[in-house]
């Protein structure tokens, strides 16, 4: 009799302890997964995750783009593209790109983290409470990136079809503004405002995007590919004269302090090609410092460009 109660007992506790880790989303060993391969890591993801934690903005786009449901993500500053998901409270805000509440994210017990080169050193954590993928990101060609990151989304969710679709779209209308930009003789210069200050990038940088996807022309060539860019005086814009001058404000962007334009519109900028033929170009900068790396970030930035070289 009492072998028969303890067989009962611990077929109980562990019936009970199954039932709970079904509960918790921890028994997927027997879900079929697929194998990513990333910068960081070699990762098995299971097959159409349910419970997605989303920490790199252009990857959200890009669920968004298939209709995956994501249960967290980093709410502030969000890009006002993407504010039905900051105000879907069934969402957790789980902080900002740069930093994150790790408690909260093994709270939510997922199934999937995707995460930005901004969270690279906070792998090791993420990786042990779920599957983690890093987006990739090639500053030299920002399509071939888009395409890397779209092929992981289409084996993981079946969708490939679907995301092929939107990058050959993608691919079409870059050519098309290429070729219009090659047709022209018109020089840009890139630069990103911060805190006052002004730093420029060109062609293999993160706003490279211009220069070799578009084919918009440099001002200044050899600026190098340094993350923060080259930092740059009023006096190098005038005497480099662009004929169009994109400017990022990183400061709006994270919500500090904006760019004041009749500052940043001093004198020596105004002797500018830029300034005289109405070519300063104010790009949207939560786009293009925030996202920029997914389907509709990056058709938004391609018509920004397309505009104005026109």
């Amino acid at each position: 009799m009492k072998k028969i109660s303890l067989f009962i007992a611990v077929t109980t506790a562990l019936l009970f302890a199954s039932c709970k880790n079904e509960q918790n989303g921890t028994t997927n060993s027997n879900k079929e997964t697929v194998t990513i391969i990333h910068d960081l890591d070699t990762v098995a993801v299971p097959m159409n995750p349910q419970r997605i934690v989303v920490l790199d903005y252009s990857e959200l786009e890009d669920l968004d783009y298939i209709g995956a449901k994501v249960v967290g993500i980093p709410k502030s500053g969000i890009p006002s593209h993407l504010k039905k998901y900051e105000e879907d409270s069934s969402i957790e805000d789980l902080g900002n790109v740069v930093e994150i509440n790790i408690e909260k994210i093994n709270e939510l017990q997922p199934d999937l983290i995707i995460i930005g080169g901004r969270l690279k050193e906070s792998y090791p954590q993420l990786s042990k409470i779920a599957p983690t993928i890093l987006t990739h990101w090639d500053s030299k060609d920002h399509l071939k990136a888009l395409k890397k990151n779209l092929d992981d989304l289409g084996e993981i969710f079946n969708k490939k079809e679907e995301l092929n679709k939107a990058y050959n779209e993608i691919t079409t209308k870059a050519n098309r503004i290429k070729a219009e930009a090659e047709k022209s003789d018109k020089k840009a210069l890139v630069v990103m405002h911060n805190k006052g200050k002004m730093s420029a990038y060109g062609s293999g940088s993160r706003f490279g995007l211009i220069h070799d996807a578009l084919g918009v022309k440099e001002a200044v060539s050899n600026l190098g590919v340094h993350l923060h860019g080259s930092s740059v005086s009023n006096e190098f814009v005038m005497e480099k004269n662009p004929d169009i001058l994109f400017v990022v404000d990183r400061s709006d962007a994270i919500g500090d302090k904006g760019l004041n334009k009749n500052d940043f519109e001093n004198p020596l900028i105004k002797s500018t090609n830029a300034y005289k033929n109405g070519k300063i170009v104010y790009l949207n900068s939560s786009i293009w410092y925030l996202s920029g790396g997914g389907i509709t970030s990056i058709n938004m930035m391609m018509d920004e460009i397309e505009n104005a070289i026109k």
